[in-house]
């Protein structure tokens, strides 16, 4: 469903947000280790969700990733990966067909519209506090 930086940038943002709740910023190597993503990657995508203003990059002695406790509960999981992803998550043919639309549906369209829709939903309407708290309470989990 999302791609594999996606899906890194989701568990990135969620490991960020925890350690933020903690009052700790983490490094790109920390991050990647409880991914388990490569580094070089996930330099790659926490790069991206710091220019577009995600996440804060703090240099130095002492610096990390954080995000700023303030901006936990307005950061909504669909601005992460509308920046990764983009919009195509929402657009497309569920088999993948270069032509489906209304008119000229495939066997799922329909069907795969109100997927589309409840995910659509979802994504605007969950933010990254929603997530770091649960992780934090450890009613969900990032690693088995």
């Amino acid at each position: 469903m999302f791609s594999k930086a996606c899906e890194y940038a989701i568990r990135s943002v969620v490991f960020i947000s925890v350690s933020s709740l903690k009052g700790e910023r983490v490094g790109f190597k920390e991050i990647a280790k409880e991914i388990d993503a490569p580094e070089a990657f996930t330099a790659k995508i926490l790069q991206k969700l710091s220019k577009s203003g995600i996440i804060d990059s703090v240099k130095g002695v002492g610096g990390g990733f954080e995000i700023p406790l303030s901006h936990l509960d307005k950061i909504k999981l669909c601005e992460v990966i509308n920046i990764i992803d983009g919009d195509t998550i929402y657009k497309g043919c569920g088999l993948g067909l270069a032509q489906c639309s209304e008119s000229h549906p495939c066997p799922v369209h329909f069907k795969f519209k109100e997927i589309r829709e409840g995910l659509r939903q979802m994504l605007e309407t969950t933010t990254l506090g929603e997530l770091a708290n649960g992780t934090k309470s450890g009613d969900t989990f990032l690693k088995v």
